[in-house]
């Protein structure tokens, strides 16, 4: 396949549906990754992207896999790329890479810090902040461009008004369109689209929509990212802490219940965190039989 598609040219001509995917921590976990994009690629979504692994070996895995969907695939991928662990010069190469394999567009993060590592720390040589990143990008090379959001702030940011003026400034660097952290309080994310509008984010802004799987794993990634859960979602979760199958079933009503409110609001598109499980976003997907993202007969 040799067309080439920025997301910003996708956005300008409809509503997106996306689905995040991440690399696996072996090799063998590859063909599974595949299966997933597989079954969820039956929906038709405008474009997936694969997370940057943490660890050097599962790097080289999101950008095998992120250029195999890329080569072998009709789907549209953006490549995820951190400023972790790595110097400029590692950080050049790899979108030299991305670039020669015909990938069009990535998201700039700054990325977490590696696990027992409680604050970030720039390397050495390398990159300190998302925005350093896209710099970078938009100086050197013709990447489609994305970076993130957060609604309910990012948990280093001391307070809202300081968080928005920071995804302003990715914004005025380049970046085309912003997605977001995870939220499950849809009123967090128009309270952002309020200030986004005042600080002058005129981009579009794609929801992230997790659905949940399980209690202790939505908890973990809530308290890590800084993401809260509506009290009454919580008690529903603490009933059945121990049932992964009812809140998988409970994770579905309520990620189609939250994309449907969103949608309706406008939203330019939606962005799944899929967490290489397919069921529930399949499932969300056939329930909401949004334009273009039907169930396949």
């Amino acid at each position: 396949r040799t067309t080439t598609v920025k997301i910003r040219e996708i956005l300008q001509q409809k509503r997106t549906v996306s689905c995040e995917f991440f690399p696996p921590r072996e090799e063998e976990g590859i063909p599974a990754v595949f299966r997933a994009i597989d079954r969820v690629g039956a929906f038709n979504p405008d474009f997936v992207s694969v997370t940057y692994g943490a660890g050097g070996s599962t790097r080289a895995f999101t950008e095998r896999i992120t250029m195999q969907v890329k080569q072998e695939t009709d789907l549209e991928v953006m490549a995820h790329l951190t400023c972790v662990a790595q110097t400029r010069e590692e950080v050049n190469e790899v979108l030299g890479r991305l670039d020669e394999a015909g990938v069009e567009n990535v998201i700039a993060l700054r990325g977490d810090p590696p696990r027992g590592q409680e604050d970030f720390v720039p390397t050495e040589g390398g990159f300190g902040h998302a925005t350093e990143l896209i710099d970078h990008i938009r100086s050197n090379f013709d990447f489609g461009l994305a970076a993130a959001c957060y609604p309910e702030g990012h948990t280093e940011s001391p307070d809202l008004d300081w968080d928005i003026r920071f995804a302003r400034e990715k914004v005025d660097r380049g970046a085309d369109f912003l997605i977001t952290q995870l939220f499950y309080d849809n009123r967090y994310f128009f309270e952002f689209m309020e200030r986004a509008q005042k600080a002058g984010i005129d981009v579009p802004v794609i929801p992230g929509v997790l659905p949940i799987l399980n209690t202790a794993q939505i908890r973990r990634f809530t308290s890590l990212c800084g993401a809260s859960i509506p009290p009454e979602l919580d008690s529903k979760l603490e009933v059945y802490a121990e049932d992964d199958n009812a809140v998988r079933e409970l994770g579905v009503e309520f990620a189609s219940r939250q994309v449907e409110e969103l949608w309706e609001n406008g939203v330019p598109g939606i962005h799944f965190y899929v967490l290489n499980r397919s069921y529930s976003v399949s499932r969300i997907l056939a329930n909401l039989n949004l334009p273009g993202h039907a169930a396949p007969d």
